[in-house]
């Protein structure tokens, strides 16, 4: 037998007994097995009596396992055992060789396909490369090619990290401060111009840019993890010093000064560029590879070519990115609507001068709002991290106002500059220029103040019924909601602490010690409802209200059924048999002889396919388990005539019931795919469905295409141009649709 962790001991038992324990219940080999692999893919057992296993240990248990070593060849070809040799495959600790040659001889696709899901393409340094080295010598057919594909990765991906490394040495004495000017220079050179020319209503989906804004993120996190702390604490004096050495040798030039820095703009650029292509690398090619199913890569001498052997697969991934587009353009047209009922269409928002593009910020943050609340569960207010309550509508609207600000202020007539003089740091010295003559406003490439000052600045934008004159208290909230703090995050990041970091679009407002910073270009260039989604859903899962927020969904899914006639019950606790707990179920609709089974997951908005894959095999793979209990438990309360058939209005015997489960999800990813045999969809089109507006989806009035209303905005102009219930609602015809995925469909005639 091969080495294993010295605590074997007791270890070695649990999931042999869970396995013995199945078998001796009737099941086959590989269910029991199965099951087993479920367990501790999901980090069970948690315990041993009062001691709190750890990873490390379950590792141990489960592969010192004796029933690992006499399963058959269809065990390993369940989706969990293959996660489960992915596992091994990743981790460091312990090593079973012995097992692992069993396995590649008996099924090497399975030992196939855990290299690739274990991410071992890039980590070539673990103790797990010398056995997958072993195998390819032992069984060449099987594994000699796989490890020259991975060869040529990990040569390609040391060459793209040493190109990186090498720029970085260039600008490793740069502070964050002055890594910013650079990347504001950068930015208006050549992010803005592109952002301007293009006619959208919300353009920064480019994936260009968002690809360069990702490198960036990962550029400062670099900066943040190796800065000196002091670095991260800054005063007027600190800016002042940093901006005379970096940023006004460019902007106002002379003899007198320090020359620009053009060596180190230059290396900005080429660092820049050296960190997209590494990143492109590592989502385009060895996450295709780890995570995307639909492609192989195929050695061609030195050299990997794509092939594509599941074009539905690859056709599913760009579909969802498609939804989520369409989805955005949804909840504007829905806002609008909410806009118009609401009688604002006729008050003048702010300055007469600046009206209609406060009405659109109003606008946005009405779309932010409702999306938020009708999806995500979120209540009026929230909290920021600093434990301040704030009005979740105002904080949506000031963060669109300062994108509105600084469109208005600083983007359009350096644009227009530009376009008059073709020459990049004239325009930016002319902006600065103006703002100085217009009451010595700071329109630079970044802007700065301290947070008294920015409370003041921002006040007026709180204004409301209770606070005709605007609310400093829930300005300095707002402010919290919207920053990451730069110093608390560099030292996480020094100690090499585990964490979430916010991405620079999640939380613009950057604060060092007592200043806070903003990038023009990035606030007003982003897309504020995925800052707001994913500031609440990813950075803030662990706020104290998320509990709330996650009933509340289920909640509001509920009356969205229940207005279209359903019988619900929401959080039914099966009765505990002393062979299995079902646990709560969220939510159990009713009606014309219908039940549906509701697991609701609330997550955040994902742009990757590592982070849709580990979606899938983690939290929506758990859940077909969760429902599979959970819909046996209904099926088994409503054929005894149970209370829950008395709340869901069923009389067993005067109807036959179909009974389905659904994984209701707040994502996008894996749309219509089935876990343990049960569909997933998201909770947008299950809304989109009940409502019957899947017209809106469309952009029947051009919104998204740059044709935004300059009068009083309406869609009641715009036809509803199909029904999904052209005969009437019903239980029948809504599953119907939505297995069609008749809600995307933005081909049907009209009626």
């Amino acid at each position: 037998m091969s080495e294993r962790c010295a605590s074997e001991g007791f270890q070695s038992t649990i999931y042999d007994t869970a396995f013995n324990k199945r078998i001796a219940a009737g099941a086959c080999v590989a269910a029991a097995a199965e099951t087993v692999a479920e367990a501790y893919l999901d980090g069970k057992p948690r315990t041993r009596g009062k001691h709190r296993l750890t990873a490390a240990e379950r590792d141990a248990a489960f592969w010192g396992s004796a029933f690992l070593n006499g399963l058959p060849a269809d065990a390993w070809q369940v989706e969990a055992l293959v996660l489960a040799l992915s596992r091994y495959l990743g981790q460091e600790r312990v090593a079973n060789v012995g097992l692992l040659e069993y396995i590649a001889a008996l099924e090497p696709t399975a030992v196939q396909r855990a290299v690739r899901y274990s991410g071992l393409v890039l980590t070539q340094d673990s103790p797990r490369w010398a056995e997958l080295n072993s195998l390819s010598t032992k069984l060449p057919c099987a594994f000699g090619e796989l490890s020259q594909v991975l060869d040529i990765f990990d040569r390609a991906h040391r060459e793209r990290v040493s190109d990186v490394a090498h720029w970085r040495a260039v600008l490793a004495d740069l502070s964050p401060l002055d890594f910013l000017v650079y990347a504001s220079l950068y930015a208006y050179e050549h992010w803005v111009p592109d952002d301007m020319s293009r006619v959208a209503c919300d353009p920064n989906s480019d994936t260009d840019t968002q690809s360069a804004w990702d490198a960036l993120n990962d550029l400062l996190c670099w900066k943040l993890a190796t800065a000196p702390e002091r670095s991260l604490r800054l005063t007027e004096n600190d800016i002042a010093l940093s901006l005379k050495v970096h940023l006004s040798p460019f902007l106002f030039p002379s003899a007198a000064e320090p020359a620009p820095r053009r060596n180190l703009r230059v290396a900005f650029a080429q660092l820049l560029a050296a960190q997209i292509e590494l990143n492109s690398f590592l989502s385009r090619s060895a996450d295709a590879f780890s995570y995307d199913d639909g492609i192989r890569f195929v050695r061609n001498g030195s050299t990997l070519e794509i092939v594509e052997v599941d074009p539905a697969a690859r056709a599913a991934w760009v579909s969802e990115s498609d939804k989520l587009d369409r989805l955005h353009g949804y909840w504007l047209y829905r806002a609008l609507d909410e806009f118009v009922v609401s009688g604002m269409t006729s008050k003048i928002i702010g300055a007469p001068e600046n009206h209609e593009a406060n009405r659109l910020a109003y606008i946005k943050a009405m779309r932010s709002r409702l999306r938020l609340s009708e999806v995500y569960g979120a209540g009026e207010r929230v909290t920021a991290d600093s434990g301040n309550q704030v009005d979740l509508f105002q904080a949506l609207l000031s963060l669109e106002l300062m994108s509105a600000y600084f469109t208005i202020h600083f983007l359009a007539p350096f644009f227009t500059r530009l376009s008059e003089t073709g020459d990049t740091d004239a325009a930016l010295s002319w902006l600065a220029m103006q703002g100085l003559l217009d009451g010595g406003q700071n329109r630079f490439p970044l802007t700065w103040s301290d947070r008294a000052t920015k409370i003041g600045n921002i006040s007026a934008w709180t204004v409301s019924v209770d606070y005709p004159e605007g609310s400093p208290k829930m300005a300095g909230a707002i402010l919290d909601f919207w920053s990451s703090d730069w110093s608390a995050l560099g030292l996480r990041l020094r100690k090499g602490e585990a964490g979430l970091s916010p991405e620079l679009f999640e939380r613009p407002v950057l604060r060092l010690g007592t200043m806070l910073l903003q990038l023009p270009w990035i606030v007003a260039m982003q897309n504020n409802s995925t800052a707001a989604i994913n500031n609440l859903r990813r950075l803030g899962a662990r706020r104290t209200e998320a509990g709330d927020e996650t009933r509340r969904i289920e909640q509001r899914l509920g009356e969205c059924f229940e207005a279209r006639g359903f019988r619900v019950v929401s959080n039914w606790h099966p009765p505990v048999s002393d062979s299995d707990n079902a646990g709560e179920i969220d939510l159990i609709c009713s009606l014309g002889g219908l039940v549906l089974v509701l697991e609701v997951k609330s997550t955040f908005l994902r742009r990757t396919q590592r982070e849709a894959w580990r979606h899938r095999t983690t939290t929506l793979r758990k859940a077909g388990l969760q429902l599979r209990r959970k819909v046996e438990a209904v099926r088994h309360a409503l054929a005894r005539n149970s209370d829950l058939a008395a709340q869901l209005d069923i009389n067993n015997s005067a109807e036959a019931l179909c009974i389905l489960g659904w994984i209701a999800d707040t994502s996008i990813e894996c749309d219509h795919q089935c876990f343990s045999g049960f569909l997933k969809v998201s909770i947008e089109e299950v809304l989109i469905a009940l409502r019957d507006d899947r017209h809106l989806l469309n952009d029947p009035d051009g919104l998204l295409a740059g044709r935004w209303p300059q009068t009083e905005p309406s869609v009641a102009s715009s036809p509803k141009k199909s029904t999904l219930y052209p005969a009437g609602f019903s239980a029948a015809r809504f599953v119907e649709a939505i297995n069609a995925q008749a809600v995307w469909d933005a081909s049907t005639p009209e009626n």
